[in-house]
């Protein structure tokens, strides 16, 4: 039995997060399995050649495919808007599984220079090893993209919003870009997630995440996903299946739980980030705020353009560097201090030193990420109780 003669396409974007991509066997269970299964058997040897070759439908190991991940697949594609998803081991997984899956020895990236940490050390010292180059830009500044173009451009590569630095990419315009050049545009969403943000809309030709973030949203476990039209899934698949790179059957279970809250979630996320914003901007140790949802962010007009709120994540900025930086750290009680994000528990950490710490420093330079910067995940406790938290590490630097 299956839902899938359920037309997604007229639903609302929550009821589709709880709706889609609902598999029954023949017991009829109303919470999907999960298929805690290595291979699959086949009744005969033909139906087993037929599986293999694509002739047939079905599953014949689960590295290439499961059930449960297909379940999770197949509802985020809906949530997104996406003709299909690949899900993956991890957002870092994701990101590679798209560029090896497309780019070959002689190709060349336009990325942005305010990246995740292992992102930028898999663009900038792993890849270059196996012939893809990367030229890094400003991830505002559209000149700069152009600028940046050769003849053998294939991807551009950005986070918008960015980690840690809270920067925007007008997305359309990239796309624009991208696709002027002949090449596609992926965005990296994590910060959003697809409740806040929908880069294919924008022209985004991929769209890829680390589901350990938002979409789970409670801390529990990896995974990632690859996002955007067959045609280039398809070709990604075919590094993806033999790689090995893909997501576990049980952590595929818990992310399709957690894509049913996530509308809600991002809600409450966004409402409290906001508050705790405003609350940072006013106090006098704190040097900068920068958050998408606040007027006084640089890019607040795109952030309200393209975003349909301000999203969880707050950057800002300390007197007193490293030292007091650390000091605010090490007096909360409350926040977590960790370098995930997306929980429903608040989390900081000092990007400096963690995320970023094994990237050199003229890139930390470049991006942004000063001694006195720390980077807060909000989560869904009561907004005051943050406030109050960081108010005693405030008062200790």
């Amino acid at each position: 039995m299956s839902d899938q003669s359920l037309d997604v396409s007229q639903l609302d974007p929550q009821t589709i997060a709880v709706r889609a991509g609902t598999w029954r066997s023949e017991m009829g269970e109303h919470s999907e399995a999960v298929f805690l299964t290595s291979s699959y058997v086949f009744r005969n040897a033909a139906e087993a050649a037929a599986r293999f070759s694509g002739a047939a439908h079905g599953h014949v190991y689960s590295r290439v495919s499961n059930p449960g991940v297909a379940m999770f697949e197949e509802r985020l594609a809906a949530i997104e808007g996406a003709e299909r998803c690949l899900a993956t081991a991890s957002g870092m997984s994701a990101i590679m599984s798209a560029i090896m899956g497309l780019l070959s020895a002689g190709d060349h990236i336009v990325a942005s220079r305010s990246l995740f940490g292992s992102t930028m050390q898999l663009l900038s010292q792993i890849l270059p090893r196996f012939g893809v180059q990367v030229s890094f830009v400003p991830p505002a500044d559209n000149d700069a993209w152009r600028a940046a173009l050769q003849p053998n451009t294939r991807l551009l590569f950005v986070e918008s919003p960015s980690n840690p630095q809270i920067e925007l990419s007008d997305i359309a315009a990239l796309a624009e870009v991208a696709h002027t050049a002949g090449a596609w545009l992926m965005v990296d969403n994590s910060f959003c997630s697809p409740a806040l943000q929908r880069p294919l809309a924008l022209g985004a030709d991929l769209v890829v995440y680390s589901a350990t973030k938002y979409l789970d949203g409670q801390g529990r476990v990896l995974g990632g996903a690859i996002l955007g039209n067959r045609s280039l899934l398809t070709t990604i698949h075919t590094f993806l299946r033999t790689a090995g790179a893909t997501l576990s059957p049980f952590n595929a279970w818990v992310l399709l739980k957690g894509l049913e809250t996530l509308s809600l979630r991002m809600q409450a996320h966004s409402a409290n980030a906001a508050f705790v914003a405003r609350w940072l901007a006013q106090q006098p140790s704190v040097l900068s705020v920068k958050y998408p949802g606040l007027s006084s962010h640089p890019q607040h007009e795109l952030a309200m353009r393209q975003q349909s709120s301000g999203g969880a994540m707050i950057a800002f900025e300390v007197q007193g560097g490293r030292e007091a930086a650390w000091k605010l750290i090490d007096s909360t009680r409350l926040i977590s201090i960790t370098a995930n994000l997306g929980d429903t528990r608040t989390t900081i950490t000092h990007p400096a030193t963690t995320t970023h710490g094994r990237i050199t420093a003229e890139q930390r330079a470049a991006a942004g990420v000063s001694d006195g910067m720390l980077r807060l995940a909000v989560g869904l406790e009561a907004p005051k109780d943050i406030c109050v938290d960081l108010a005693r590490g405030l008062s200790a630097g």
